[in-house]
């Protein structure tokens, strides 16, 4: 089976559109979270994702923060500023169908999705080799893909120790020798310096990922931001992958 895996979108339509189109064939989608935030088109993501129906899609910490379940005080002013208006922005419909997602699944003795960390799936950033080491007690499945970082990266468990092991963009990584932690990288906000979209397609049945990277329209989301009034600095660093 070949399975789409995203996350981050973060209300970019624009990214989240270029993003399916360059996938081409998929069976089913897996989203982990954070479909809105920061980015113009909340309503816009929420319903392009609800017709395609992933199999499985997580919540993350801003969802939560609009939809009020989150404290946001934590949030710096920007993020702060656009989960408020987001909050502002999603019908009610929307609204309700986001309060509905999980924050973490078990899909199968295989995998275990989080869309920030096994451990404390919203909001914990898995950033670091030292970081996943931790993480790896917290899952008892082969591997664990998630989000939340907009980078993408794999942690490989193996005699004891945690790796970070190089892939190659459109070249299959096979997925044994030991236990993963996987995450996509950002749809709709990379931060790794690269500003083109990133997903991975997953094959279940050869147990290879494979790392993507797709340009789309940045202008188009900066200025439907730009018209929504959202922070500058959130505009900018579209063009930069930060």
């Amino acid at each position: 089976m070949q399975i789409l895996v995203i996350s981050d979108i973060h209300a970019n339509l624009a990214a989240l559109d270029q993003v399916l189109h360059e996938a081409g064939s998929f069976d089913v989608i897996w989203c982990l979270g954070d479909a809105v935030g920061y980015g113009p088109e909340p309503n816009g993501c929420v319903a392009r994702l609800r017709a395609l129906q992933p199999e499985y899609w997580l919540a993350g910490n801003h969802d939560w923060a609009a939809l009020g379940k989150l404290d946001i005080s934590d949030f710096n002013p920007m993020a702060r500023l656009a989960a408020l208006w987001t909050r502002e922005q999603l019908t009610p419909e929307n609204s309700d169908f986001l309060r509905t997602l999980p924050a973490r699944v078990k899909v199968s003795d295989q995998f275990t999705l989080a869309h920030g960390s096994p451990r404390h799936p919203i909001w914990e950033y898995v950033l670091d080799a030292q970081t996943a080491a931790v993480n790896f007690a917290h899952f008892d499945t082969s591997y664990c893909l998630v989000g939340h970082t907009h980078v993408p990266a794999i942690y490989r468990q193996q005699n004891g120790r945690v790796a970070v092991p190089a892939y190659t963009l459109g070249e299959p990584f096979e997925l044994e020798n030991g236990r993963l932690i996987v995450n996509p990288g950002g749809v709709g906000q990379p931060r790794d310096g690269d500003p083109r979209a990133s997903y991975i397609l997953l094959d279940t049945e050869t147990l290879t990922a494979t790392y993507h990277r797709v340009e789309y329209a940045i202008q188009e989301t900066q200025v439907r931001m730009s018209e929504a009034g959202l922070p500058s600095r959130l505009i900018t660093r579209l063009n930069y992958g930060w």
